[in-house]
């Protein structure tokens, strides 16, 4: 069986040699059941960090419509949020200590970049959190039933079409850093609104991508470290989703 995660998060080894480590203990018949991944846990792990996270965002949305200057927090809630991602990508161990400092600082950024939004579309930010919601029940309505089934072929498309994303969204980035060229993402074209609902329905199919990871898990008895660590690739899925639905909102306001 392939144990190659497709979420970006999830992009390495850590999976496979999970399993491993596990097989390991199955032979020597020592499994303890609390100390196994399971999905219920998993679950229960992943509203813990939305909860967190929503905690974390709702403080400085407070606290920049009282005054305070959101890009300081957001910034340094992405930079903290970005770091210890990369830490738990390598130390899945560490994941049940990672994870919620992750949802805190990425909340300092969601609750940032909101406020930012809100102030100058009021309304969106509610339409934005509105249609990431709906769009995660609908993908897991689509996965239990086998709506949706993830094949090898599935995750292939979906894989190619995020890292082409990611490597656009760089490039793009260096080149207007460093020239005048500006991205065609950028704007309110008709192109660039195509682009971003383009990328919503691409983070959106990551979603089962996680769907799966998570439930292979739980099946192959993974360390219950892991709950916490699937549970932070779904979350940061999720966060990827509501930016670009606040996006896409906002040029279709420009548009108006």
């Amino acid at each position: 069986m392939n144990f190659n995660s497709k979420n970006p998060f999830l992009n390495n080894k850590t999976f496979s040699t999970a399993v491993s480590k596990n097989d390991e203990v199955h032979q020597a018949i020592l499994i303890d059941y609390n100390d196994e991944m399971t999905l219920s846990g998993t679950i229960n792990k992943s509203l813990i960090l939305f909860l967190l996270l929503t905690a974390s965002a709702t403080v400085i949305w407070w606290l920049t419509f009282n005054g305070m200057n959101p890009m300081v927090p957001a910034i340094g809630g992405a930079i903290v949020g970005l770091v210890l991602v990369l830490i738990s990508a390598f130390k899945p161990q560490y994941s049940p200590y990672l994870a919620p400092g992750y949802a805190l600082f990425e909340g300092l950024f969601i609750g940032g970049i909101s406020a930012i939004f809100e102030a100058m579309y009021p309304g969106i930010v509610i339409q934005a959190v509105g249609a990431t919601f709906v769009t995660f029940m609908v993908c897991l309505g689509l996965y239990k039933y086998k709506i949706v089934k993830v094949t090898e072929q599935f995750k292939s498309v979906v894989v190619a079409a995020t890292l082409a994303i990611a490597t656009y969204y760089l490039i793009s980035w260096v080149f207007s850093m460093f020239t005048s060229f500006v991205p065609v993402h950028y704007g309110n074209s008709i192109m660039s609104i195509g682009i971003s609902i383009f990328v919503i329905v691409i983070a959106a199919l990551n979603l089962f991508l996680d769907f799966d990871r998570i439930e292979k898990g739980a099946e192959q008895k993974m360390p219950k470290y892991m709950e916490w660590y699937g549970a932070m690739g779904l979350m940061i899925t999720l966060v990827w989703l509501y930016i670009e639905f606040l996006r896409l909102l906002s040029k279709l306001n420009n548009k108006n």
